[in-house]
């Protein structure tokens, strides 16, 4: 009968190996915040706005307040030899500044650009109507893009789709700046109006009174 090899049992690496480092990257990581606050903040004086004004006091004593209020001292102001910070409850503020920045966010007009595309030989109603719904884009706020798109033997009649954009031009021009001028690639001619700015919503009130004067 074949005798089977003895092996030496297998030794556990020196240091840790992989178990060491496992354990040190699951270590649960320090939360960064994006305000400091208490003893986080380690200069020796801080300007404490509130109420009243702003004053300067020792942070050990900006912190002794904060306790007494039963409040937090929290950085306002990073950056700067005497940090600005105020005495306010943090979860409260963080909630108060999140709400702030979320109805920012909603208030913000993103600005887009809206096309609109014609042939150079458009008849005089359907170039009407794609005028009026260009000043309508443009009283949003919105940007347009006008394209003239020449098909075969319309190339060469593209002076024509030029006085046809300047034509444009003049019917928005109340509601518009001129971009970018007329410019020909290919086939197709564009041009670019940017906005001058929306404009608000007559309210229900004005808007009666409108029509009220409209009837008369």
């Amino acid at each position: 009968m074949q005798q089977r090899p003895s092996f030496p049992p297998p030794q556990k690496p020196q240091g840790g190996g992989d178990q060491g480092r496992f354990n040190r990257f699951s270590r649960g990581r320090r939360t960064v915040r994006e305000h400091r606050i208490n003893e986080e903040i380690t200069e020796d004086k801080v300007r404490v706005i509130g109420e009243t004004g702003a004053e300067i006091l020792s942070s050990r004593d900006a912190l002794a307040r904060a306790k007494a209020q039963g409040v937090d001292l929290v950085e306002i102001t990073k950056g700067q030899d005497v940090p600005v910070v105020r005495l306010v409850d943090y979860g409260k503020f963080k909630f108060e500044k999140t709400k702030k920045e979320k109805e920012a966010k909603k208030k913000q007009k993103i600005i887009q650009i809206k096309e609109i595309k014609m042939g150079p030989k458009i008849d005089v109603g359907d170039f009407e109507r794609k005028a009026k719904e260009a000043i309508s884009f443009l009283n949003e706020g919105d940007n347009v893009k006008v394209t003239m798109k020449f098909r075969g033997r319309e190339m060469q009649h593209t002076a024509l789709g030029a006085e046809k954009l300047a034509e444009f031009y003049t019917k928005v021009a109340e509601a518009a700046h001129m971009d970018k001028k007329p410019n020909l690639e290919g086939r197709m001619m564009s041009m670019i109006l940017r906005s001058k700015g929306a404009k608000p919503k007559p309210t229900t009130q004005n808007a009666n009174s409108e029509k009220e004067n409209s009837n008369t």
